[in-house]
């Protein structure tokens, strides 16, 4: 039976109302375009908010000497070199300018003496380069282009969930979307799309990432012919919560470090010495987070599994001052006074370096129309992600996605068909378990997804553990095909989780095939059975397509940098910073 659904054309649909999709709606509507965006939750609750310790960018406030070959450096160095550097480039150069941008349109960061935006370290960085609001940048960030795009004329659809893209001949024409409230249907053609929906941090237990991180957008695309990169690069934050149960995972900010905090064992010992002498506290977060565990491994972890962190040598008034969010999560949450007592903490997945393939300039994908931005795309991270990097990521990169997909429309006129056939098959699948009682729970499927992942695609992985988990993945992908959510459409969260199952299953797939075939230990990327870093691996980034319904994975080329973007490596320094971080 054909149900009658609202209809909607627009020239530019962003599905994703975090930072990346507002900042490529307010960059598409201000060239003109007839935009809208479609968001999970509400607006101003993307994930986005979570992102606490800042964003990064060589504003040069508090180190004069930094500038964007630093920030390219540290950028390329953490990803162990597998990252795009035209990404790279592009990024640290322009990351300033958006940062900037974004203190006029009313951003409130924290002040230097002379009135400047100040800037602290973080883990990894050549120089105090993460412009803040306290810990609350994130939250800063989405309130400032919520309040942008309400001056446009931009249309937002809250509480909406994409389920399909549409092509039309080979080239990106809309899609269908079910409204969570009531699960009423709306079409919306479209000339372009924009990807912005996040990472996919659900697919562990043991996570920072709020509900909505479950990977619809990169899922979406990939089944619409868009390909997937460095999917094995999930990262572990190193300072989750640990204690007690019901909030183990949440993101204890990479602030704390910045701000002077120290981590150590069960013996007192500030242990990081051992692996990162020069850096200790501030070195990688991929360094970090083995570190903690290697000691928790070693019978030197806390009582609940984690390390100590302890900040209360900078004195309550600074700790209260610079940490607010820190200190009033762990006394709402764990009955911990941060100012008088050191806490734990412990590994927790975090954010993913993988992604939807781009193009460094345009965001676009393979899909004619379809463009990505945000942690759903890849390129910038390599095998690890600087801490701060991610919201200039999505600052930088939103925009470009929005003028590509402007772009792309002004250079592609007229609407695209949609046929009616297929947006009525999508909703009948989409509808299918609706009702049902007899077949798979889709909580039950997740948190055996959860499980699989956690076990067999964890912090340190091997050959023979992630074949296991792959087999264990295939065979929950089939049971999947059976989830039913009992009762109607309206208010029904178990529906929901079917769609995100599904999603989740897809991405996991694709994970655990790229572990597999990185056979190395490279960033985020920890295999005990390949413990080094291997150089004919540095060459190659792991590629994914859907083909025919399978998951194939392939070995694309790292693209080669030009002679004076390698002389900044081969320096082993960038230019005129010597290795102390100096100048000279």
């Amino acid at each position: 039976m054909s149900e009658n659904i609202e209809s909607h054309s627009y020239d530019i649909l962003i599905i994703g109302s975090g930072g990346a999709g507002l900042r490529a709606a307010i960059a598409a509507a201000e060239g003109g375009a007839k935009v809208a965006v479609l968001g999970k939750s509400l607006l101003g609750k993307a994930h986005t908010v979570m992102a606490e310790g800042g964003v990064a960018a060589s504003l040069g406030n508090v180190d004069p000497d930094d500038g964007w070959e630093t920030h390219f450096y540290d950028t390329m160095r953490s990803g162990h070199f597998i990252n795009n550097y035209k990404t790279a480039e592009v990024f640290s150069k322009e990351a300033p300018q958006r940062v900037l941008e974004l203190e006029q349109w009313g951003a409130v960061f924290d002040r230097t003496p002379e009135g400047k935006i100040m800037q602290r370290p973080f883990g990894a960085h050549t120089f105090r380069r993460l412009a803040h609001v306290g810990d609350r940048t994130g939250m800063e960030l989405i309130r400032t282009l919520e309040q942008k795009i309400l001056t446009t004329n931009v249309d937002v659809f809250q509480e909406i969930t994409a389920t399909k893209l549409f092509l039309d001949n080979g080239r990106i024409a809309g899609a269908v979307a079910y409204y969570r409230e009531d699960g009423r249907f709306a079409l919306f053609a479209a000339k372009a799309v924009v990807i912005a929906t996040g990472g996919w941090g659900k697919l562990f237990k043991v996570t920072s990432n709020s509900w909505e991180s479950t990977g619809d957008g990169a899922a979406l695309a990939f089944r619409a012919g868009a390909e997937l990169i460095d999917m094995e690069m999930v990262q572990f934050h190193p300072t989750g919560m640990v204690w007690p149960p019901g909030v183990r995972g949440i993101l204890v900010t990479e602030g704390v470090r910045g701000e002077g905090g120290l981590l150590r064992n069960s013996e007192g010992e500030r242990f990081m010495e051992k692996y990162d002498p020069q850096r200790m506290e501030l070195s990688s977060r991929d360094v970090v987070a083995r570190g903690i565990y290697k000691e928790a491994q070693a019978g030197r972890g806390t009582p609940h599994g984690g390390a100590w962190l302890d900040i209360t040598h900078r004195g309550p008034e600074y700790i209260k001052r610079k940490l607010p969010g820190m200190y009033q999560q762990f006394m709402a949450l764990a009955d911990v006074d941060i100012t008088k007592t050191p806490f734990e903490v412990g590994p927790t997945i975090h954010y993913t370096m993988g992604g939807l393939k781009v193009d460094a300039y345009s965001c676009a994908t393979n899909v004619p129309g379809l463009f990505a931005a945000g942690e759903c795309a890849a390129g910038l991270h390599g095998a690890n992600r600087l801490g701060g990097n991610s919201l200039s990521d999505i600052l930088v990169f939103g925009k470009r996605a929005g003028d590509g997909a402007l772009e792309f429309i002004q250079g592609n006129e007229g609407m695209p068909r949609i046929d009616e056939g297929e947006v009525q098959a999508e909703i009948q699948r989409v509808l299918a378990p609706v009702g049902k009682e007899d077949g798979e729970n889709p909580y039950a499927i997740h948190e055996r997804l959860q499980e699989i992942m956690a076990d067999h695609a964890g912090i340190s992985r091997t050959g023979s553990d992630l074949e296991k988990g792959l087999e264990l993945i295939l065979e929950l992908k089939e049971r999947s095909r059976n989830m039913v959510a009992p009762g109607s459409r309206a208010f029904n969260p178990g529906w929901h989780t079917v769609q995100d199952v599904s999603n989740m299953i897809t991405l996991s797939e694709a994970i655990v095939r790229g572990a597999i075939e990185r056979k190395e230990s490279r960033g985020a990327q920890w295999r005990l059975d390949f413990p080094d870093e291997l150089e004919e691996f540095g060459k190659v980034n792991f590629v994914h397509k859907l083909e025919d319904g399978e998951v194939k994975t392939y070995t694309s080329p790292v693209p080669e940098m030009p002679k004076e973007l390698q002389e900044l490596f081969e320096l082993g320094a960038a230019p005129g910073v010597a290795k102390s971080g100096k100048k000279e």
